[in-house]
């Protein structure tokens, strides 16, 4: 149920990332997706029961989770935000020059 889910958020950020003609609805599409692979990689990594992934001398407690997508998905959510950031400063500059958000009226934009 949880993995539909996933797939579900991963549709609705990748919907509104293809149809959408606004740059801000895009950029969030994309986070939209980026916080849905996230959530999949927790869901893998965690098992029910489980305890925390730290280990003591002579530990012989019961199963732990997976600290590997813990880690993965600390590496994503930085670099998930540095490419929000720059596709933000990237749409605010692109208002700047031409005062519009909308992608098809860029397109139209010569020179």
């Amino acid at each position: 149920m949880e993995y539909f889910l996933c797939m579900v958020l991963f549709g609705i950020g990748l919907f509104a990332a293809i149809s959408k003609k606004n740059l801000v609805k895009i950029i969030l599409g994309i986070a939209i997706m980026d916080y849905a692979v996230n959530m999949l990689f927790i869901l893998i990594g965690y098992r029910h029961g489980a305890d925390m992934p730290i280990l003591a001398p002579g530990y012989t407690g019961p199963q732990m989770v997976d600290p590997l997508a813990q880690s993965i998905v600390l590496v994503t959510i930085v670099i998930g935000l540095s490419m929000m950031v720059l596709l933000a400063s990237i749409a605010i500059r692109l208002h700047e020059k031409y005062g519009t958000f909308d992608i098809t009226q860029l397109n139209k934009l010569k020179g």
